[in-house]
């Protein structure tokens, strides 16, 4: 989970540095370029196997919700502080379990309606209406984290079908036509120096995914979600530090409701779980 923090934050200061030169579109294909590059490296030491699938339909479903997602993060990055962006994106388990109702079947109980209304609860306090005008990247960001919760519920689906490996590989390769595409309308050949900021975010849009599979596969989630929830403090640190960015109380009250509502719904499910075994 630890690499998953660093990898997360790391990405967000490469994807501010990048703003500055690059457009959003460009910055995504050039992060599934080499992504895809490095997947190659790896399967052809591991085999090409791992690769099958009869879901590629559900593939590209998931990879066209992943990638809107991923266009309200770098989009929203650039315009708005580095903590409102993660704050925001703090959301994506409340709609995750949104989708997984609607979608999977799965019932809405207790505790997920009140993890639905504590979220909803925290983004009014984070966005704050009313006070001042919605800068339009929250709002990208805010639909950013609804795309990810059905990422991750499409990913759910397919986790029971088809290898990590090709998971990840997939979605380098299906996004990244979605990113060139958009992106020869308003080109930049990157300078020198944005280089090791591309190869920053290309490697660690794998290692993120990777750390926190892993995370999830070896820790409870109740012990997970309250390390996600370390990005906002840390992330708020280095805007601080690096950019200036002034550190409100409103998105550490707004993102705690968050974690509360998350908490209390993971943890009614694990109790429902061990009362089913």
């Amino acid at each position: 989970m630890s690499g998953a923090l660093v990898s997360f934050l790391a990405m967000a200061v490469s994807a501010r540095e990048l703003s500055a030169g690059l457009g959003t579109f460009e910055i995504l294909f050039f992060r599934s370029v080499i992504g895809l590059l490095v997947l190659a490296l790896l399967l052809s030491r591991s085999g090409w196997h791992q690769l099958a699938t009869a879901s590629f339909g559900l593939h590209f479903a998931r990879n066209i919700a992943h990638y809107a997602g991923q266009f309200g993060w770098f989009y929203a990055i650039a315009f708005i502080p580095l903590a409102a962006v993660f704050a925001i994106e703090l959301t994506t388990p409340i709609w995750t379990t949104v989708f997984a109702v609607c979608l999977l079947g799965e019932r809405i109980t207790r505790a997920r309606f009140a993890a639905i209304i504590l979220g909803f609860a925290g983004v009014l306090l984070i966005l704050r209406p009313g006070t001042a005008v919605v800068h339009p990247a929250a709002i990208a960001m805010l639909l950013g984290a609804v795309a990810f919760g059905l990422s991750i519920t499409l990913t759910k689906k397919l986790a029971a079908r088809d290898t990590p490996m090709a998971i990840l590989f997939y979605m380098a390769l299906i996004q990244l036509p979605l990113g060139l595409v958009p992106a020869t309308f308003n080109w930049v050949n990157p300078a020198p120096p944005l280089w090791p900021w591309l190869i920053t975010v290309g490697l660690t849009s794998l290692t993120a995914h990777y750390c926190m599979v892993r995370a999830l596969a070896v820790a409870d989630a109740t012990v997970v979600i309250p390390m996600a929830f370390l990005q906002l403090p840390l992330i708020s640190l280095l805007g601080y530090l690096l950019y200036n960015e002034r550190i409100e109380w409103f998105l550490f009250v707004g993102a705690m409701l968050i974690l509360a509502g998350n908490l209390v719904n993971v943890r009614a499910e694990r109790r429902a779980a061990r009362q089913t075994d």
